[in-house]
C-alpha cells in the first residue's frame, strides 16, 4: 500500500512537472467606435471596429521542450465587434496563424506571419499603425500579412534585433511568382529605436515586383517623444514613390499620450499625384486592460490621384472616438 502510494506521489509530481512546462493562453481585443468620414461623397456616420486595434480573439500556447528550446504556436481570429462576422470573410484566423520553433537563437515561424514594415510600425508610427493617423493611409505597407511565410527573427541583449521573411508564392511552375522576400535590421534600447526594412514582392507571373525600403525610428525623451520615417516604393509598371513621415507624442502622464503627426507622399514618377496628411489624436488608459481614445485626420491630393477618396483630388475627413478592451 505504502508502494502504490509513493508511486502515485512520484507519478503526479512528474506530470505536475510536465503541465507546467506548457501554457495555453486565450485572449483578444473588443474595439469599437463612433467613426465619422468624409472621403468626397458625403459623410458617412457609423460604429466601427477596431479602429485603434483588430478586435481579436486569440490562442497561443507553448512548451518547453528543455536546452533553452520553445514549441510556440499562436492562432489568431479577427472579427467585426459591432456585426460579429470574420473581418476577412471565409478565413477563420486571419490575423496571424503559425507554429514555431523558439531558443538562444532567436525564433523561426512557419504560417502566416505579420508583414515586415506591419511589424514595425509602432517604431516609427506614433500612431502605432492605428486611428485616423494611422500611416498606411499614406505608406506602402505591402499589407499587413503574409500567408505560407517562413520568418526568422532575433533580439540581441545589445539591443539590435531583425528579421528575414520569405513567402512562397506557390504557382506551379515557377519559384518566383507571387513571391515576398523581406528583411529588417533595427535597434531598440532605452529611448532610442530605428529600423531599416525592406519588403520585395513579385506579381503574378513573377516578371515584376512592388520594392519598399523604409527607414524609420524614435527617441523617447519623455514628456516629447518625435518620429520619422522616410521610405522609397519601386516597381511593378510606374510604382516610384517617396513616403515622409514627422511626428510627434506628448507622454503627458503614463496613461495619456497626445498623437500627432504630418506624412507626405511624392509621385516621382508623375505630376500631381502628391497627397498629404495631418492627423492628431488622444489616448487614456483607464486601467491595464481597457483604454478611450480619439483621432482626428485630413487627408489631401492632388488632382491626379485618390489616396483613401472616391474621386481624384478629393478631401478625406476622418474623426474617431471608442473604447478598447483587452482580455
Amino acid at each position: 500500500m505504502k508502494k502504490s502510494l509513493l508511486a502515485l506521489t512520484v507519478l503526479g509530481s512528474i506530470s505536475g512537472a510536465a503541465l507546467a512546462q506548457s501554457s495555453i493562453t486565450v485572449y483578444g481585443v473588443v474595439d469599437m467606435g463612433l467613426k465619422v468620414e468624409n472621403a468626397g461623397a458625403g459623410t458617412y456616420l457609423g460604429l466601427d471596429s477596431g479602429n485603434q486595434s483588430g478586435s481579436r480573439l486569440g490562442f497561443k500556447g507553448t512548451e518547453d521542450l528543455g536546452g533553452g528550446l520553445k514549441a510556440n504556436f499562436v492562432l489568431e481570429a479577427g472579427f467585426l465587434a459591432d456585426t460579429g462576422a470574420n473581418s476577412t470573410a471565409g478565413v477563420l484566423f486571419n490575423r496571424q496563424s503559425y507554429v514555431s520553433l523558439s531558443g538562444n537563437f532567436g525564433e523561426v515561424k512557419l504560417g502566416r506571419t505579420n508583414t515586415m514594415v506591419y511589424s514595425y510600425a509602432a517604431t516609427f508610427d506614433p500612431f502605432g499603425d492605428a486611428l485616423a493617423g494611422d500611416s498606411a493611409r499614406i505608406f506602402n505597407y505591402g499589407g499587413s500579412r503574409t500567408d505560407n511565410t517562413v520568418n526568422y527573427s532575433f533580439a540581441a541583449k545589445n539591443g539590435i534585433n531583425g528579421q528575414l521573411a520569405y513567402s512562397f508564392g506557390e504557382v506551379a511552375g515557377s519559384t518566383s511568382a507571387a513571391r515576398t522576400t523581406a528583411g529588417a535590421i533595427g535597434y531598440a534600447a532605452g529611448p532610442a529605436a530605428i529600423v531599416l526594412t525592406h519588403q520585395n514582392t513579385k506579381n503574378a507571373t513573377g516578371s515584376d515586383g512592388a520594392k519598399t525600403t523604409l527607414l524609420g525610428g524614435n527617441y523617447n525623451f519623455g514628456l516629447l517623444q518625435p518620429f520619422a520615417a522616410y521610405a522609397i516604393n519601386k516597381g511593378v509598371g510606374t510604382l516610384n514613390t517617396r513616403d515622409a513621415l514627422l511626428g510627434i507624442n506628448f507622454n503627458l502622464t503614463p496613461t495619456d499620450v497626445i498623437m500627432s503627426s504630418i506624412m507626405h507622399k511624392y509621385d516621382q514618377f508623375t505630376g500631381h499625384r502628391d497627397a498629404t496628411q495631418v492627423a492628431l489624436g488622444y489616448s487614456h488608459a483607464i486601467s491595464v486592460r481597457t483604454g478611450i481614445y480619439t483621432s482626428w485626420a485630413r487627408l489631401t491630393n492632388d488632382y491626379n490621384i485618390n489616396y483613401k477618396t472616391v474621386k481624384n483630388g478629393a478631401t478625406d475627413n476622418l474623426f474617431m472616438i471608442g473604447m478598447r478592451h483587452k482580455f
